[in-house]
């Protein structure tokens, strides 16, 4: 039997311990967030009468401030929401600038080396989270624009003490080139050029400047003006990697509102974001497959070390996930570029082809899948997108019925390595797959000028099908392994009927249609060596997911919101 791997596709942002967490109790509202200060931002928004849109912008600005290499202003975002009538998405995606063509990562006729693309600023897309977040805000906010950024204003300004995890990832090789940014180098280091360490009190006046603008101006003063100047001179200045960005496309940037894509599952109507993003989609093919064959007499058995998953549940999950991805990398890309086959998610997720693919799934691994052949499918390459993180996730209910599940990133650990005026740039163009073709065939997610890149957020809202409650709001972050961190809470939660703490607690695991992927030091050999005899190549590394999210639940009689957050990060939930 093959041993199991170390090494698998590259790791989620990196580890910095696990530490179990309870779930919280509220009647009222519910934030759940990655960091304690952006959590409390959050409550006191909502304490203070505010909607669950306000309580994001608040706890976005200051997620930006104390876990920058995650998410901020100068990245893109998702966020799913419901009125208490509908759902729809807000699409923050970054965009590739006008000046784009496909072969902006070939050099020579090859592909450039990963780190070598992201690095710099040939790998900056457009920014699109604050444009976004004032669209929310028009239309379902209820404190003024201004006062959502004090928080983060405040603690900008006065400091706040650097994280342990923050702190970790500063000495890691995710950051090694932030140095090389004359602006990085002097915020998160010291003069002699050490990682600042945790607890030291990090002070950032420059951003405060720049929010106090946005609050003042709106996203005007980020897309428009002296802001706009910095960052598209230090994008096209960089160097060794200088990019493409222009004032002209800052000030272009137009975010999206998309139908939700709703997938019906058993008793639930799972909803989230349509292409560009591939998580929901993905995670509904996952689910439909598993239905052929369901899962409810698989769940995870208590033993002496806690929960312990079951070799056949993994298997049969992992085995899904193998198709879902292949059809994901074969087809999925900015629908407004690349149309899904059909036309529409639906032939992707049409019962009959789903129920042709799980005929796949046998007693042995396949370890690879082919991609499928859904009704008015093209010919199209697979394309090479590594996808990964560092990114971030919000949940939020509040009093009034309202409800939002978003994810914010600004791709790898410290994006691009950039900062300007207080901020970190994304480098979500090496989203878009690094080669336009394979075996002559052009790659669906190819870069394009204006192209939005095909992500894997999934910023879920979940519901009962009967009733039309709201049960669930739920996302991670991960890079492509969002899909499978996703994949594994709704098992837990809808088919093995575990509570939402617990079900993020558990094991990670998963297959992004190469090795089978478990979290390393939280799973069994019992469950590595059943794997290996049904032929899985196991690959054990850190699952550093991020979950947060907001469970619906009954207790003596009542009603209540569990809030929860993931316990491999520094996430908390509250409420009221």
């Amino acid at each position: 039997m093959p041993a199991a791997s170390e090494q698998g596709r590259p790791a989620p942002e990196g580890p910095s311990g696990f530490a179990e967490k309870p779930g919280r109790l509220a009647k009222r509202f519910m934030v759940a967030a990655a960091h304690p200060l952006a959590t409390r931002a959050g409550y006191d928004v909502l304490s203070a009468g505010g909607s669950a849109v306000d309580a994001a912008i608040a706890v976005q600005m200051v997620l930006n401030l104390v876990e920058p290499q995650s998410s901020g202003i100068g990245g893109g975002a998702f966020l799913t929401h419901y009125d208490g009538r509908r759902v729809e998405v807000f699409d923050g995606r970054e965009t590739a600038p006008r000046a784009a063509s496909a072969d902006l990562f070939m050099q020579h006729g090859r592909p450039m080396a990963f780190m070598d693309a992201v690095v710099g600023g040939r790998s900056v897309g457009v920014p699109g989270l604050v444009s976004m977040l004032e669209l929310c805000h028009r239309e379902h906010g209820r404190v003024p624009w201004q006062q959502l950024f004090q928080p983060a204003i405040e603690l900008a300004e006065r400091g706040f003490p650097i994280s342990a995890r923050l702190a970790t990832l500063l000495r890691s090789s995710d950051a090694r080139s932030l140095r090389d940014d004359p602006d990085a180098r002097a915020y998160f280091y010291t003069p002699e050029g050490s990682a600042k360490t945790a607890h030291t009190l990090l002070k950032n006046p420059e951003f405060a400047t720049v929010l106090r603008q946005i609050a003042e101006r709106g996203s005007a003063a980020l897309y428009r003006g002296a802001v706009a100047r910095d960052l598209v001179a230090k994008v096209r200045r960089h160097p060794r990697n200088p990019g493409l960005l222009t004032e002209a496309d800052l000030a272009g940037y137009q975010p999206k509102r998309r139908d939700a894509l709703c997938v019906d599952s058993q008793l639930w109507r799972i909803c989230g974001p349509p292409p560009p993003s591939s998580g929901t989609l993905a995670i509904g093919q996952i689910l439909g497959m598993l239905e052929q064959r369901p899962l409810q007499a698989l769940g995870p058995v208590r033993r002496s070390g806690g929960l312990e998953l079951s070799v056949e549940a993994v298997h049969r999950v992992t085995e899904a996930e193998r198709l879902a991805f292949a059809d994901r990398d074969r087809y999925v890309a900015d629908p407004d570029f690349v149309p899904l086959p059909g036309g529409s998610p639906r032939a992707l997720l049409d019962p009959v082809y789903l129920a042709k693919r799980a005929q796949l799934i046998g007693e042995r691994s396949m370890g690879h899948a082919s991609p499928g052949n859904p009704a008015g499918s093209g010919a199209l390459g697979d394309g090479r997108t590594p996808e990964l993180p560092s990114t971030s996730h919000v949940s939020i209910v509040d009093p009034y019925g309202n409800a939002l599940s978003m994810t914010s990133t600004i791709e790898h650990g410290f994006g691009a390595q950039i900062m300007v005026r207080g901020f970190l740039l994304n480098n979500e163009l090496t989203d878009f797959s690094l080669t336009p073709t394979e075996h002559g065939l052009p790659v669906a997610n190819r870069v394009e000028a204006n192209k939005r890149p095909r992500s894997s957020m999934a910023p879920l809202l979940v519901f009962r099908r009967d009733s039309g409650e709201l049960v669930l709001s739920v996302g991670s972050p991960g890079g492509s392994a969002i899909i499978n961190y996703v994949t594994k809470v709704l098992v837990a939660t809808m088919a093995w009927s575990l509570d939402l703490q617990t079900a993020i607690a558990l094991p990670n695991f998963g297959s992004r249609n190469g090795p089978t992927e478990l979290e390393t030091g939280r799973v069994s050999e019992r469950l590595v060596r059943g794997l290996e005899a049904k032929g899985h190549i196991v690959s054990l590394g850190p699952q550093t997911s991020g979950l947060q999210g907001i469970q619906r639940i009954w207790r003596g009689g009542q009603a209540f919101w569990l809030g929860c957050a993931d316990p491999r990060r520094d996430g908390l939930a509250l409420g009221e």
